[in-house]
Order: C-alpha cells, then structure tokens, then sequence
C-alpha cells in the first residue's frame, strides 16, 4: 500500500528536520521544500495528501501558496503553521480553506494528532464526493424512463423547475417514482451541492412528526433530554422531501405554512426563530383537494405547495412503456451484478404487458430483478414471473365476452369456473398442487371442483351448449 504524502513547506531548516523525523516514523512518506514556489511544484507533481505550510516565507508567502493549493487541489489539507498567532492572519487562512493551524513552538505529538484528523476528513470528503456521484449517476434524468406523452409532460414540468427554487407537488400512486423525480430535481437544479432530506409524513407516529420535522429544545417535552436538530435544519441550503404529505396533523400543517410564507421554523418548546433556506418538494398519493373539502388538510397550505404540480401516470396508463423500462432494468441490474443480461421472450412481455401493476414502475423493478435471481436461462421465462402475474396468462384465454343466448347466471358462473380450473390443470400438467398455486387456492378446493364438474384428465377445454 502506498503512504500517505505528507509536504512540509518551511524555510527554517531546524524545524523541517524536527517535523521530518517525527512524521517518518508514523509511517509517512515526508516532501520538503524551502519556499513557496518549491511547494507549489510539489504539490503539482507529488499530490501530497497534507501540507504543514509555514506562513511566513521568502519570495512568496504561505498565504499566497494556500490559496494557489485551494484552486487546484481542493481536497489537498492544508496546516498552517504560523510563529506569530496573530489572529487576523490565521482567520484569512481558514477563510481560504485550511484545515487548521499550529504555532512554533510545535508541539510534536499536537502535529500527529492534527495530521490523523486532517487524513480522516479527507477521506470522508472523498466518500461523500463518490456518494454524490453515485447518486447523481443513480437519479440523472436518463433514469426517468418512458416515451409515453404523459412522461413527456413530465419532464417539461421537471425542465421548468430546476432552474429555481419554487415549491413542488410530485402526485402519484405508491411506486409511481415520487422519490426518484424529487432526487432527479435536486441534484440537476441550483441546489445540488447542498443537502437532500427525505421524509416520509406516513411512516412517524403523529406525537413524534412534528418534533422530527421542526427538532425540539432540551425539556421540550419528557424524554427531550437534549437539544434536537430537525429535518428543516438539517435541509438548510438544500431540498426537503416530504412524502406521504396528506399525512400531517393539522398542527404540523399550520407550522409548515408558516415556513412557506416566512422562511422561518421554532423547534418545539423553543421561541426564538430560525432562518432556513430550504426548498419544499411535497408528494402524496391522496386527492388533496378531495382532503380540502373534508376538512382534513389546509386550503391555504395546499395553495401554498400546489405552485407547480408534476402528476405522475401509473404504469398501467402508460403500458407502452412497459418493454422500455423492462429494458431499462436489464441493462441497470447487468451493471449493478455484472452478470449476464437476459432477454424477455414475447410470451413473457405479453404477460407484463397484461398485469394491471398495482405497485407500479417499483414492482415492476422487482419483479425483473427477482425473474433475474431465480431463472435459470439466458430468458426471463413465464414459470420466472410472481404467481400473480402467471394467473394472467390463465385468465387471457377463457373467452369471456357475453353470449346471446339466455343462460342462466348460475350456469355461466360454473361455465367460467369449470374452463378456469381445466385450464390451470392443461398448464399445470395437471399436477392438482400447482394448478392450486396458479389458481391461488388449495388443492383440496381443485379435487372438489374437478369431482363437482366431472373433470377428467384430457377433457380439454370443451364448451358447454347449453
């Protein structure tokens, strides 16, 4: 494994030999230069991973090194080490980016301690910096996928509202992607660079929402045995997500007004007013016009977050989509397991395309992702498939459209139930147990049935004349 650089940059050589040795033995590969302009070549052709910079130099000074260091190696720790204490300088140099700054003396085991802190911060920038690429690859617009007209319309309305911070109204059924278009907002728009906060209004207890939202002073309440940060401030320079928003308490709902008209939160049990920037992305899967009337939601509130709304279409209204975001699930889950990509037969498509989806573009993700698991084929096969959707292919051929002739209502009844279980038997091999399982019922309920209509092996799927 490669050492960790560490440049010590000082033109007093007692100091450099002194700094030299102690940090050799921490296991550091140690550079060393004199004077600014050696530093900065260091810097350029060795990345040192901390600088120890002396403030006062010859030629150029360490203030002017630092802020060189800053506009081309942000991540680089600079330490600055300064003789004199004055505080003007030091507060310039962490304006500029230093991690931190010691005074001569040095105080050695001071240097070793500061330096294990500086490496550590470094590599959680690193993580944080790879997270938020990983999020920006996971919720780029190319992830929203869907050529029907109604996703078009989508994405206009997401176009308009990236370029500001204007309160948005994602609508949809669970699993439409409320979540995913939020994300994508976020991190194309004017705050990507601050923080996305989620939280789902459906999932906290009514007497704990309002204390997660806004956060609580010490003895705000029993068990507030500390100060609390809420989601808002936590938001701060950022976007909040709250999902699931129908489900607020109306005192919940009163205090989110008042952040909409005035940019302004108190914790709970607190008086003092915090100033936030922070911009609202609210979602529901509730008619909120409908929870108006009935006096369960705010006219005013809603108005206030209803500034621009971005309905989203279940996936059953937009079918044609279907085999495109199929495809899309493929080519997302070969990258993530590296595994080979399967290819969905006509059969198997017809069948998604058939099933009316009531978890929507999520279930359709997981049903893709569980056929990949446990298929055994190159294919995704119809026998990979949940059994729900598996029905659909029993169903499709029972040929129920009304027939002219005056047959009892009893008599259809049983005509339909005969051919549906004959016809689960012909697929099952007739094997009673999985055409049980097709059937969603239980093998002693199939003999019953077979033994009621006389139902033999190799009857076929016969019409009644009757």
């Amino acid at each position: 494994m490669e050492r960790q650089k560490i440049l010590l940059v000082d033109d007093e050589p007692n100091i450099m030999e002194l700094l030299s040795l102690a940090l050799e033995d921490e296991g550091y590969r140690i550079l060393e230069a004199n004077n600014g302009t050696e530093a900065l070549a260091q810097v350029e052709k060795e990345k040192p991973q901390v600088v120890l910079l002396d403030i006062r130099m010859p030629h150029v000074d360490g203030i002017q090194v630092l802020r060189q260091i800053k506009e081309t190696n942000k991540t680089t720790c600079v330490i600055m080490i300064t003789a004199h204490g004055a505080m003007e300088t030091v507060l310039e140099t962490m304006k500029l980016g230093a991690y931190d700054y010691l005074t001569k003396p040095v105080d050695l085991e001071k240097v070793k301690v500061l330096i294990r802190r500086a490496l550590e911060a470094q590599r959680l920038a690193q993580e944080v910096t790879s997270l938020r690429s990983e999020l920006k690859d996971k919720y780029k617009l190319e992830n929203i996928v869907g050529k029907h007209p109604r996703m078009f319309e989508v994405y206009k309305m997401m176009g308009r509202v990236m370029d500001n911070k204007v309160t948005v109204l994602i609508l949809g059924e669970t699993g439409t992607g409320k979540e995913v278009v939020a994300r994508a907002i976020h991190l194309n728009g004017l705050l990507k660079d601050g923080p996305f906060v989620a939280v789902d209004c459906a999932s906290l207890p009514c007497d704990l929402l309002e204390s997660e939202l806004f956060g609580h002073e010490k003895g705000a309440f029993t068990g507030a045995i500390a100060q609390k940060m809420g989601k808002f401030e936590l938001a701060d320079k950022g976007t909040l997500f709250l999902d699931e928003i129908g489900n607020l308490t109306l005192a919940t709902q009163v205090k989110l007004l008042r952040f909409l008209q005035e940019k302004k939160i108190e914790r709970v049990g607190g008086t003092k007013p915090i100033e936030l920037d922070v911009r609202i992305i609210a979602a529901t899967n509730l008619d909120l016009e409908k929870a108006v009337k009935e006096g369960s939601f705010r006219e005013d509130l809603y108005y206030r977050l209803n500034v621009v709304a971005v309905p989203l279409p279940p996936l059953r209204e937009r079918r044609d989509d279907i085999p495109v975001l199929v495809e899309h699930f493929l080519q997302k889950l070969k990258s993530q397991s590296k595994g080979e990509i399967k290819y969905v037969p006509p059969e198997t498509m017809d069948l998604l395309m058939r099933y009316e989806w009531p978890g929507n573009v999520r279930e359709l993700e997981n049903v893709i992702e569980r056929a990949i698991v446990i298929g055994k084929t190159e294919a995704i096969l119809v026998e990979d498939l949940p059994l729900k959707i598996q029905k659909e292919k029993v169903a499709s051929g029972l040929g129920l459209e009304i027939s002219p002739k005056k047959i009892p209502f009893e008599r259809r009844v049983e005509n339909f139930e005969k051919k549906l279980i004959i016809d689960a038997l012909e697929k099952a091999n007739w094997i009673q147990t999985k055409a049980a399982e097709l059937l969603g019922t239980s093998r002693s309920i199939v003999k019953y049935k077979m033994k009621k209509y006389g139902i033999i092996r190799g009857e076929g799927r016969r019409e009644e004349n009757e």
